[in-house]
């Protein structure tokens, strides 16, 4: 299993390195590496990087990894890999991506990996997105979320977001529950910074805390 999850990782990053005028590499560090609502990292600082391959027509794949920390559990890192297809236009009407994605944690035998399919609509400020497994752990489950970008003076911007975790998966083990997000978020040439409030209504669950990322995508843009 842990062999057919690397290769999977392997063989996309070896065809987006074949085609170079596609590929972007997003690199982050962040105070807290939060999913969700939750902390994967233990709220404990997470270096995280991606390569993503697009195409003209719209179509993507890539894969990411960070470090993570589940207090108990044996992962240290996790891959995800994810192909998709983006379209329309967000800025004049609405825009669209659809695409699945497959968690994995290949130094853990407590973890299986996961799949999600997605689809969203994004317009201006605004998107908002629908995920879906159909096997989280022998259930089904289910996320949905709204974002929200509002422009502020001086290259500042208000990031908005809720979501929504629910079914069988949900149902059978901590419950539904809502998260959400606000922040400051600032770019400064080619680096983007955030500081957030995350939180949850999990009862009896301290999730509350303020997080902190900086981040870049490469190849640095000339202008």
């Amino acid at each position: 299993m842990i062999k057919s999850r690397v290769l999977l990782a392997g063989a996309l990053l070896a065809v987006a390195g074949a085609a170079n005028a596609g590929i972007s590499v997003p690199i982050t560090l962040t105070s807290d590496y939060d999913f969700r609502g939750l902390t994967q990292s233990d709220e404990d600082p997470a270096l995280q990087a991606g390569l993503t391959w697009t195409l003209d027509s719209g179509f993507y794949l890539g894969v990411w990894g960070s470090n993570v920390d589940f207090d108990g559990y044996d992962p240290d890192i996790e891959i995800d890999a994810f192909a998709g297809f983006t379209g329309g236009d967000a800025a004049e009407s609405v825009g669209y991506d659809i695409g699945a994605i497959i968690y994995t944690y290949p130094s853990s035998d407590d973890f299986d990996e996961v799949i999600e399919l997605y689809a969203g609509l994004s317009h201006g400020m605004f998107s908002g997105k629908l995920w879906f497994s159909p096997d989280n752990y022998d259930d089904t489950s289910w996320y949905v979320e709204g974002n929200a970008a509002i422009p502020l003076p001086a290259g500042f911007s208000l990031p908005l977001h809720v979501g929504y975790s629910f079914g069988d998966y949900w149902d059978n083990s901590s419950g539904e529950y809502l998260d959400y997000s606000i922040g400051v978020a600032y770019t400064f040439q080619n680096f983007g910074m955030n500081l957030k409030w995350v939180d949850t209504d999990i009862s009896g669950a301290n999730t509350d805390r303020v997080i902190f990322t900086v981040s870049t995508t490469f190849p640095w843009s000339k202008e």
